[in-house]
């Protein structure tokens, strides 16, 4: 017996491409580069994430080492945007410093904006990032900040001239996924820029409910790295980001505290 094909007006829609300062991506998920046991395992996940974007902490990297087989020659400039990363500063100055030289030694104007405050937490230092921020938005980066699950200060850095915010979902590294629902949907009903999940992601799951809570993207580096299979992850994390994508356009049914049967108890043949 045949099986008809479902008209054309079923097909599920591709997920939309997330706009970011005049550019166009067609991944909403954001990788880094750290962690990997190998180059060759980097390389092979980030192609099996999807991704279009890549960060790369500059204060890890020897940029006179470009073009001599360093970390960054291995990230093919047509296919990735390659996004500096301040991690690893502990003031603003420090985070300016790394971010101007990035652009007169590698061209870059866009810079994901760390800077940290505490060794130990990795929690951002909201005074430092502000400042920072400010000074190299007017500078003509194009600034992508790291900073807390706070609403005010996501608005603060969006006033500034970020053209995105990106709170954190829990401590870098630690795997615990969102922790303060709450907060991120603040930022979310708010923004009037894209919000991008960043740091904290452990697993798909993860991945997938920050896009069901209506994030833009998510940002993750250690979750995929230091999984046991890094490739694999890499593209469970991909599918988790359209998953959570369509189930927020979807629309979930509300919670009940009581069971409602799926199949009518009307009208049942006696």
């Amino acid at each position: 017996m045949s099986v008809s094909s479902p008209p054309a007006s079923a097909a599920v829609p591709a997920v939309e491409p997330l706009g970011i300062a005049g550019r166009t991506f067609h991944s909403r998920l954001i990788l880094g580069t750290g962690k990997y046991r190998d180059a060759e395992t980097m390389v092979a996940a980030l192609a099996a994430s999807g991704t279009e974007v890549v960060t790369v902490a500059l204060r890890r990297v020897n940029l006179d080492e470009l073009g001599k087989g360093s970390l960054i020659d291995r990230i093919d400039p047509k296919r990735y945007l390659l996004l500096p990363n301040t991690a690893g500063c502990f003031t603003a100055e420090e985070a300016i410093r790394t971010a101007r030289l990035a652009r007169e030694l590698g061209g870059w104007n866009w810079v994901k904006l760390e800077v940290i405050g505490d060794p130990e937490t990795l929690f951002p230092d909201v005074q430092a990032t502000l400042e920072a921020a400010r000074t190299l938005v007017a500078e003509g980066f194009v600034v992508l900040p790291y900073t807390n699950d706070d609403p005010i200060v996501a608005k603060r850095l969006e006033e500034l001239g970020c053209p995105v915010v990106m709170p954190l979902a829990a401590p870098i590294g630690s795997g615990m996924g969102i922790r303060n629902r709450a907060n991120l949907r603040i930022i979310l009903e708010h923004a009037k820029v894209p919000v991008i999940v960043d740091a904290g992601v452990g697993t798909a799951s993860d991945a997938a409910v920050a896009m069901e809570l209506g994030a833009d993207g998510v940002l993750m580096n250690t979750a995929v790295a230091e999984a046991r299979e890094p490739v694999r992850m890499a593209h469970a994390m991909r599918l988790a980001i359209e998953a959570g994508w369509h189930a927020r356009r979807a629309g979930r049914i509300p919670r009940r505290l009581y069971a409602k049967a799926s199949s009518p108890l009307d009208g049942l043949i006696e």
